[in-house]
């Protein structure tokens, strides 16, 4: 039966699923916030298409976009002078350059071939949708054969989850004894400067895992994730550059940062003399169209605000730690990751030391071995 399961069509998966937003490879920086801000997503996608007027006209996505892309490429030196002109950089340039992340698939391609593909290094499967502009208009794309949508290890993990029941026993065996807990993990102490951790927020964006900040025993407190920072904006930048890792945490939680964190982070810009940085800042926290108190509770302010709400329809951003037991059975876990909105649960012991990872990826994998060499 589980076998069978593995054949679906993809195309099951995307009933429901909204046309891509999209953005050319002529595309700026800038012009990639915007539409992060407008959208309310946490990704754009970034396509290469021919002319209107050619008779077979291929479209393809050739990366994705979000707010961490943005960030990290904002706390390099140069472009912490001029954050303002390094925006006008064409958005290829920050586009990842790991191959194999994006990967186009047909409608009728088995749920096995899109598990194949993102045990092989793939985030977003590209599906072919059929047209939904003609009956919205409001709905800009640049295809002019197809509208795609996008798949991610969330949607198939949910499809599996969905029909648990074919898998047998496995989904209630623990983790521990599925041997799916990965050791090797991403961590910062909560007094290290938070600068240090750009590294590994590169990493942990690829791998789609995060950072667990921990104590000197080893204890996890907290975490910093590329799904927090993909909610964030472009001052996040700042943060990094001149806060402890504890206190980013603080920084980019979803109740926004106190008074005192922000003053901080001038403070030390202006030490540091990037003074176009603090033009930002001071800029954003002072307008009150652009300050994070602009609530986006209602669809009225959300488009009238000039810095709306980047993640706006992701309730990911949070700096507490997700976090399971290594007695959890898999079944929970799943449940827990996908209500989360997130690729990963920390496994803890019950004193909350730190005992490794659990990911979506391990997962697929524990399930794709069920299907065996078909």
């Amino acid at each position: 039966m589980a076998i069978t399961f593995f054949a679906s069509q993809i195309s099951d998966l995307c009933l429901g699923k909204p046309p891509l937003r999209s953005l050319t490879i002529t595309a700026t920086v800038s012009d990639a916030i915007s539409a992060l801000k407008k959208s309310g997503d946490t990704y754009v996608s970034i396509w290469s298409c021919c002319d209107a007027d050619v008779t077979i006209c291929k479209c393809r996505c050739v990366g994705k976009i979000c707010m961490v892309d943005v960030i990290v490429f904002l706390c390099n030196e140069k472009n912490l002078m001029n954050p303002l002109g390094a925006l006008q950089t064409n958005v290829l340039e920050i586009v990842s350059k790991v191959q194999g992340q994006i990967k186009h698939l047909e409608p009728d391609s088995s749920l096995l071939d899109a598990i194949d593909c993102i045990l092989e290094g793939a985030q977003n499967l590209v599906i072919p949708i059929y047209n939904h502009s003609k009956s919205n208009p409001s709905i800009k794309t640049l295809h002019y054969i197809h509208d795609y949508c996008w798949l991610t290890q969330e949607d198939v993990v949910r499809f599996l989850l969905n029909s648990i029941g074919v898998f047998s026993s496995i989904p209630t065996l623990t983790i521990q004894a599925l041997d799916i807990i990965d050791k090797r993990i991403l961590t910062v102490h909560q007094d290290d400067p938070a600068v240090s951790t750009l590294p590994l927020i590169t990493c942990s964006l690829m791998e789609q895992t995060s950072i667990g900040v921990v104590n000197k025993d080893n204890r996890l407190i907290g975490e910093i994730s590329p799904f927090t920072l993909a909610c964030c904006d472009e001052t996040v930048a700042a943060a990094i550059m001149t806060l402890s890792a504890g206190d980013l945490m603080s920084y980019i939680d979803y109740t926004g940062p106190s008074d005192d964190l922000v003053q901080s982070v001038k403070m030390r810009l202006l030490e540091k003399n990037y003074n176009a940085m603090l033009d930002v800042m001071d800029e954003y926290y002072t307008n009150p169209l652009l300050t994070p108190s602009t609530s986006c509770s209602s669809e009225e302010d959300f488009w009238s605000s000039k810095n709306a709400c980047v993640g706006q329809f992701y309730p990911g951003r949070r700096s507490e730690a997700i976090m399971c037991h290594p007695w959890n059975s898999l079944m929970a876990v799943m449940v827990q990751m996908i209500a989360l909105r997130v690729s990963y649960a920390w496994v803890v012991e019950q004193d909350y030391t730190l005992v490794g990872i659990v990911t979506f990826s391990e997962i697929l994998k524990q399930f794709r071995s069920m299907a065996g060499s078909h």
